[in-house]
């Protein structure tokens, strides 16, 4: 599902110049569940915006789904993120006056899908995750967990293959962060590609292998609990 090699990403020119990514490699099989892992600053921020299409490396290869990718135009990229990536964020970036319903429908009006499939798509997929009942009740209407569920359900609007999360469990308890955790790993039994970013281990662990990363590369993995998908 995802190859990388040899990424490089540096920022600015000259003595002004920082090197965020110092030659990352690492490959994500399809239906694989990774956690990445690292202090403040290591270049986790900088490796999902690269790996989720928002930003380019300066050197490197990138092939995603089988497309090599990091020197695509900008419109073939920003298809690739609309139609096979998923975010989910820490910070749930809901639109506080839409309804749960309008957030996940979002996604898909980009896309070009009709507003009948929409609301129909939009309404089982809150009740996959099990807020079929509050969809119309707006964000700040609900729990952080919720928030997050409908992040979830969001972030699968569109179909993808590979589901990227930054932080997710961040801003929760850690009840409702092990509920969220619960529904990733359902998700992951259902073979979706998830890329997972955390500071905590025991969330970490919920994966099949987490990768450590220092100073913009990979410096040791480790396995999860997970078990693999057949």
């Amino acid at each position: 599902m995802l190859d990388v090699r040899d990424l490089i990403k540096v920022y600015g020119e000259g003595e002004g110049s920082f090197t965020a990514l110092r030659g990352l490699s690492f490959s994500v099989g399809k239906g694989e569940f990774i956690s990445v892992m690292g202090p403040s600053g290591c270049g986790k921020s900088t490796m999902l915006n690269v790996l989720g299409l928002m930003d380019r490396p300066t050197s490197g290869t990138y092939i995603f789904d089988g497309q090599r990718v990091e020197r695509l135009g900008d419109g073939d990229r920003t298809r690739l993120r609309r139609e096979k990536i998923g975010f989910v964020f820490q910070s749930f970036n809901l639109l506080p006056r839409m309804t749960a319903l309008q957030n996940v429908c979002l996604p898909m009006g980009y896309a070009g899908v009709g507003r009948r499939e929409r609301l129909e798509r939009g309404q089982a997929l809150l009740a996959r995750v099990g807020l079929g009942e509050k969809a119309h009740r707006t964000p700040l209407e609900l729990s952080g967990g919720e928030r997050q569920r409908v992040g979830i359900a969001r972030a699968l609007a569109n179909r993808p293959v590979l589901l990227m999360a930054d932080e997710p469990t961040g801003n929760l308890d850690s009840k409702t962060a092990m509920e969220i955790l619960d529904l990733f790993s359902t998700l992951h039994g259902e073979s979706m590609t998830i890329l997972l970013v955390t500071h905590d281990k025991a969330v970490a662990a919920r994966s099949q292998r987490v990768l450590h990363i220092m100073d913009g590369k990979v410096v040791r993995e480790e396995p999860g609990r997970a078990t693999p998908n057949p």
